[in-house]
């Protein structure tokens, strides 16, 4: 994305559609943002062109599809090279029970948030995962409950 995108209120509006429900009919978002669905179509082409929009997706319900328990997992590893920080990112990227990896700042290392139906299933990726690649300490926290999540990305920080 360049840096020096502008975006008006109609961009905003348009994302903030957007967010609410990727398959929103053209026409609806544009009524909301009080345009016509021509220039509406122009702004989300250029919007996905500039790489504010990344993709539009279906967000599915965990439950429904037997992945509702969230585990985070703390990494610490020894190695601080760019061989290992590649090989690492390469092992992660392939586990589909990777929802979202960090590498942080402070003592953890890398944090890993998992997708699974239970502790068996964690068991499994935790023994993939270091059969894949040597690291120096694993700590795992198992999700009680979800207090907030979501994809919304706050627009109120944009210039």
């Amino acid at each position: 994305m360049s840096a020096k995108l502008l975006l008006d209120s109609f961009d905003r509006k348009i994302l903030d559609c957007l967010q609410d429900d990727s398959d929103m009919p053209l026409a609806e978002v544009a009524r909301r943002v009080g345009l016509s669905t021509t220039p509406c179509w122009r702004r989300i082409h250029r919007l996905k062109e500039e790489g504010v929009i990344r993709a539009r997706v279906a967000l599915l319900d965990r439950r429904a599809v037997n992945a509702a328990v969230t585990v985070f997992v703390a990494v610490r590893t020894a190695q601080h090279n760019a061989q290992w920080l590649a090989r690492f990112a390469k092992a992660v990227a392939s586990f589909p029970e990777v929802m979202d990896c960090y590498r942080m700042s402070g003592e953890i290392d890398y944090l890993i948030r998992l997708a699974l139906p239970d502790i068996d299933a964690y068991d499994a990726f935790y023994k993939r995962l270091i059969a894949r690649i040597e690291l120096s300490d694993v700590t795992s926290m198992f999700a009680m409950e979800e207090i907030k999540s979501t994809t919304r990305l706050p627009l109120s920080y944009l210039s």
